[in-house]
């Protein structure tokens, strides 16, 4: 879950505040919860709901503070970890450039594995559809990063 909140959230920090929140969504909605049916695509749905809300509200405010990590980052030497670092922020650099729907569907089935029927059933949309996303995604991150 946390993996599919940080491709959300782009952020470590927020990523973790909407896995607790969507945790406790769940845990006060439980009852809405169908016996038979996959808990993680409830939850995540439950997550991506969590995420636009909180996309809506932060558009009404700006924010004004810096993430505590790159605080707690202060006085470490970074080259150790720069090349896996700058390559990581390369890749996030072009998932950040798909748009949502895109993004989103890259998301849930190639970082969060989940099957073409799990994650147009997640995001509410026919499997035709997530697949075009899927395909246009991929093709768009192929070409960001150099690949053929």
């Amino acid at each position: 879950m946390r993996r599919f909140a940080l491709s959300l959230s782009r952020d470590a920090a927020d990523a973790d505040d909407l896995t607790q929140q969507t945790l406790e969504k769940a845990l006060r909605s439980r009852d809405q919860w169908q016996a038979g049916t996959r808990l993680d695509s409830w939850l995540y749905r439950i997550m991506r709901n969590a995420w636009i809300d909180t996309r809506r509200a932060r558009a009404r405010t700006s924010r004004v503070t810096a993430p505590e990590e790159e605080g707690a980052q202060v006085g470490q030497d970074p080259r150790p970890s720069l090349e896996a670092g700058l390559e990581l922020a390369r890749v996030r650099r072009a998932m950040d450039q798909l748009p949502d729907d895109q993004r989103v569907a890259v998301a849930l089935v190639l970082i969060e594995g989940c099957s073409y029927e799990e994650a147009a059933t997640i995001l509410n949309i026919p499997a035709g559809t997530l697949s075009s996303r899927l395909v246009r995604g991929r093709t768009a991150l192929l070409a960001r990063l150099g690949g053929t």
